[in-house]
């Protein structure tokens, strides 16, 4: 059986204090033990939440790092540096990263090897636009990104990652992927991952980030091919971020 792994995404917003109101309220009110608890902080609060963490099941996580172990490249974060704060998992290739500031395929396998060097966890994310949905190209889109990563690793390389898909149409615009179209999609990518060995697709996590929310989490998880998400805007509210963890498992 695969161990659901609910991860928050807090993307670029935050606070110490923010920090702290999660560590005491998730404290009080106890991490559901039925699945992995991670939350992907912004780089600066990575080592207070490690610290107010401490005695929490919560893992945490990057947003994303560079590929160089150190050097001069002002304003980077490299794998080890994320590790030395108290990550062990780190979203590599989220759509934001390969829209906004153009990671491309080959990027993201750069950094998938980094992260696998300092013994992070890489939770990949793929997934299509709008545009590519509607042109009849969502598994031809999403296939191909996850090839690019697979194709040069290693069998045990391979297993060490989490895949996250997130339709980049479902992302902050309060549209989901309904949980057959979510489905679809898991099945395809663990069937694609079949062709490298059954056993990676079998054990391998899946998770859906396309605006997973309190009210929705249940009937997405519930899918066969879906084993957690990669939670955003809901991550950021305590009392939505349990809910979903509750409804894992």
């Amino acid at each position: 059986m695969r161990t659901p792994l609910i991860a928050g995404n807090w993307k670029m917003n935050g606070s110490l204090a923010l920090v702290d109101s999660f560590a005491r309220a998730l404290a009080e009110r106890g991490v559901p033990a039925t699945a992995d608890v991670a939350l992907m902080l912004p780089a600066p609060y990575l080592h207070a939440a490690h610290q107010a963490f401490a005695e929490l099941p919560v893992a945490l996580g990057g947003q994303t790092l560079y590929h160089q172990p150190s050097g001069a490249f002002t304003g980077e974060v490299s794998a080890s540096m994320l590790s030395d704060c108290g990550a062990r998992y780190v979203l590599v290739g989220h759509s934001e990263r390969r829209e906004l500031f153009g990671e491309g395929d080959a990027e993201v396998l750069t950094r998938i090897k980094a992260a696998l060097a300092a013994d992070l966890t890489p939770v990949l994310c793929v997934g299509e636009t709008l545009e590519e949905r509607d042109a009849g190209r969502t598994e031809a889109v999403v296939l191909g990104q996850l090839a690019a990563v697979f194709d040069a690793l290693t069998a045990g390389e391979r297993s060490r990652l989490v895949v996250a898909y997130e339709p980049v149409w479902a992302i902050g615009t309060g549209r989901t992927a309904t949980p057959e179209q979510a489905q679809q999609v898991h099945a395809a990518l663990r069937a694609h991952l079949a062709t490298y060995d059954p056993t990676l697709a079998e054990g391998l996590r899946l998770l859906y980030g396309g605006s997973m929310k309190a009210a929705n989490a249940a009937e997405l998880l519930a899918q066969p091919d879906i084993d957690g998400g990669l939670v955003g805007g809901a991550s950021l509210q305590v009392d939505d971020f349990l809910a979903i963890c509750q409804s894992a498992g």
